[in-house]
């Protein structure tokens, strides 16, 4: 059996920040806001499995993700990944072959696109849902607090529900940051009061 072939599943809660204006015109293939996009982006693995026998409940992922350029044409990214600390070693090891794109499904696809990963650290991670608000902090290194954009209707979520592109599917809560910093692998940005979304996710092999 190759790794490729290896049934696997996620699903739970997803959210992003980056450094574009909201809406983000990286989800409809555009160029970013600044000419380069610099994203964040978070699962909560409600439930999940690799090959029926190691599972992920309750455990977080972290990307990191540098674009240079615009997102589907070029130039590639850069990336660095984060691991629930609260992993083993075997869910670990196993995260990692989904999320690089090893095991194939969307991240195979996706994989594509990255020109260079920065490294993979296992770390502390702490992942809060709270309504239409959203947080995320790695101790010393990253903080992303979002919080979804208030429509015409304030019991409704504002939602982008076709994107042409993006790290999951749809449809997508549109959101704001009220905190996006970040300092590790070289990189450090301040992106507060910048674009968000935040989704339900479902990912199959």
């Amino acid at each position: 059996m190759t790794t490729a072939s290896v049934k696997w599943n996620l699903e739970g809660d997803y959210f992003e920040g980056c450094n574009c204006d909201s809406i983000c015109p990286c989800i409809f293939k555009a160029d970013p806001t600044e000419g380069f996009c610099d994203l964040t982006a978070a699962w909560h693995i409600q439930k999940g499995s690799y090959n029926d026998k190691i599972h992920f409940d309750g455990l977080n992922v972290v990307g990191i993700f540098h674009s240079p350029g615009n997102m589907i044409t070029g130039p590639k990214w850069n990336a660095a990944l984060y691991i629930d600390e609260g992993a083993s070693k075997e869910q670990t090891d196993s995260l990692v072959t989904i999320y690089s794109g090893q095991a194939g499904g969307f991240f195979g696809v996706a994989s594509k696109i990255i020109g260079k990963m920065l490294g993979v650290k296992s770390v502390p991670i702490e992942f809060g849902v709270e309504g239409k608000r959203r947080s995320l902090r790695i101790k010393d290194l990253l903080q992303l607090q979002i919080e979804g954009t208030a429509g015409a209707d304030a019991n409704q979520e504002s939602l982008v529900v076709n994107p042409a592109s993006g790290l999951v599917p749809g449809p997508l809560v549109i959101a704001h940051s009220n905190k996006h910093a970040y300092n590790d692998h070289g990189m450090q940005w301040d992106n507060s009061g910048k674009n968000g979304f935040y989704c339900r996710f479902r990912y199959t092999s």
